[in-house]
């Protein structure tokens, strides 16, 4: 960083870190401890909506490289387009698979970066629900890509697109010690409807 960056109130960007993923199975043994969520086995890698043969290529590669599991049942991941026009591969594995599923989002995100879509990249969840199945809430564990950081995401059943903001600060308060959390919540943004959540 340049005098002139600091002069202007500008900050480096943090670089990267997809090994930050490899936190979540740890995580989730606290998120279990504290809040009573469980993994559901599901998890997305979300990115602006990239067309041409290079993308069509790279999505090749990464269905090759998951598909290479021969414990997996059904598509290694699929493309969803949702309604903001962004797209997302979506992985799912068993609830107890959860290191599993985390290997698989660092495989999208890293195939992803090498071929050059690293600036396309906006971020990655892991779903999580309620141990008791009559509770139907459920949370996601957002990885923003850009920041290198995570933050939960709890949309409240049935009530639209509002969130549960206590849950969210509960968890917040139990991951400090195990994730990178964003400090900043103006950055906690809402992932409606996600697939994988």
């Amino acid at each position: 960083m340049g005098l002139l960056d600091i002069l202007l109130g500008r900050t480096k960007p943090v670089a990267p870190d997809l090994d930050r993923l490899f936190a979540l199975p740890s995580a989730a043994v606290t998120l279990e401890a504290a809040t009573g969520f469980t993994p559901t086995g599901h998890g997305a890698v979300c990115f602006a909506t990239v067309e041409g043969a290079a993308f069509e290529q790279t999505h090749r590669e990464v269905r090759a490289l998951l598909d290479a599991d021969t414990d997996r049942t059904g598509p290694p991941v699929d493309l969803v387009r949702d309604d903001h026009g962004y797209s997302w591969l979506v992985s799912r594995r068993s609830p107890g698979e959860l290191s599993l599923l985390v290997n698989d989002l660092h495989a999208v995100n890293s195939s992803m970066e090498v071929n050059g879509f690293g600036p396309q990249l906006l971020c990655s969840l892991a779903g999580f629900r309620a141990a008791d199945p009559d509770d139907g809430r459920r949370l996601a564990l957002v990885y923003l890509y850009k920041r290198g950081t995570f933050y939960p995401f709890a949309p409240l059943p049935g009530a639209g697109q509002r969130r549960d903001n206590a849950l969210e600060l509960q968890v917040r308060g139990a991951l400090a010690g195990d994730l990178g959390i964003e400090q900043d919540l103006g950055r906690w943004f809402p992932v409606w409807g996600a697939p994988g959540l």
